[in-house]
């Protein structure tokens, strides 16, 4: 097969270009420019999408023997990720940019472009693993790397056409892996937080690009508490950096509950109050490629690492309704909910949604 391997700079994308090599495939190496101002991209182990990244793509590309190059698609990034971003804390939600970014660019924009160049597939180093002739997208074998939360919005004719060679392999044999093949990158730190905010400040990004939006916070009494400067300075389940002067009642910590957008308005309480039993969710994708006709038994998965309970889901128009079976915790309008298979061990992915409401 003609595979495009998709570079990030990284290990894992290193080691699964390698193996795609290994395995008598033609591969074409691509390294993804994402940002506008990738000079300053790096910081200490944050970030992906700096100069030095190319570089490292570039060495290990040369070290494997494939062609390589840069595709700019820093305006598609910013429009489908960075805006989807913004806008969606500016309406209340907590987004998965990781999330949004394989379903709109690595598997959206990429995978088109690489299939009207004659390419087969599009391989990358995500830890997930692939049954290609169902296709059925599996949890990796290590489970502290497992990405198939943040792979669950890809649609069936996209898992027909995608490659996650180091899905069924632990890190640390990773890197092992990539020291044997002379790979510069073997112990080079993994990427954290968001790639297009370097220094880990959310709230200073967003206060840039929003500004000033005044806001009451409130008890589940409907006492003001204090006054804030957005909404999109939080999210559900946070407890730090609220801004209030008194301590609750009970001298226990506060936490938010809700975000009303409209009013401004952040409702705060005891973390108990954040548990939820039921779930609304918009926009499914079902990696099968078929919609269930009625409610299915599952597994549901509400952040990248952890938030599972058993569930029931229901189909219901353009969305679903999910009933979990023990309640969850901080669950935000905004996150994906995975839905895994009962069997198999959980973990193979029947698709997801955006949760747009709890209760």
């Amino acid at each position: 097969m003609r595979v495009l391997a998709a570079m990030s700079g990284g290990v894992d994308s290193a080691v699964a270009a390698a193996r795609a090599v290994a395995a008598g495939h033609d591969v074409v190496g691509v390294h993804l420019a994402l940002s506008r101002t990738r000079d300053a991209m790096r910081s200490g182990s944050r970030g992906c999408c700096s100069k030095e990244d190319a570089g490292d793509a570039a060495r290990a590309a040369d070290v494997l023997g494939i062609p390589y190059y840069v595709w700019d698609l820093s305006e598609e990034f910013a429009r489908d990720v960075v805006d989807d971003f913004v806008d969606a804390y500016a309406a209340g939600e907590t987004p998965n940019p990781c999330l949004r970014c394989n379903e709109k660019i690595k598997f959206a924009a990429v995978l088109d472009r690489a299939l009207a160049l004659g390419f087969d597939a599009v391989c990358t180093g995500h830890y997930a693993r692939l049954d290609a002739s169902v296709p059925a997208l599996r949890r990796a074998v290590d489970d502290g790397k497992d990405q198939s939360y943040v792979l669950a919005v890809l649609r069936a004719d996209q898992l027909r056409h995608a490659m996650f060679p180091v899905g069924d392999t632990p890190k640390p044999e990773i890197r092992a892996e990539a020291e044997r093949l002379g790979l510069r990158v073997a112990g080079k730190p993994d990427s954290h937080d968001i790639c297009f905010i370097p220094t880990g400040d959310t709230q200073g990004f967003l206060a840039e690009r929003l500004g000033s939006r005044p806001g009451s916070m409130v008890d589940s009494s409907g006492e003001v508490l204090g006054t804030h400067d957005g909404v999109h300075g939080f999210t559900v389940g946070q407890r730090k950096g609220l801004g209030i002067d008194r301590p609750a009642a009970d001298g226990r910590p506060r936490y938010v509950l809700g975000i009303e957008p409209v009013s401004g308005t952040v409702r705060v309480g005891p973390e108990a109050s954040l548990d939820v039993s039921a779930i609304s969710a918009r926009s499914p994708v079902w990696t099968s490629g078929v919609a269930p006709s009625e409610a299915f038994a599952c597994v549901v998965q509400v952040r990248a690492h952890g938030g599972t309970a058993p569930a029931s889901v229901t189909p219901s128009g353009d969305g679903v309704e999910v009933a979990l079976a023990e309640p969850l915790r901080g669950v935000a309008p905004g996150q994906a909910v995975a839905f895994y298979r009962p069997d198999d061990d959980g973990d193979r992915v029947l698709g997801s949604a955006t949760i747009t409401a709890t209760a």
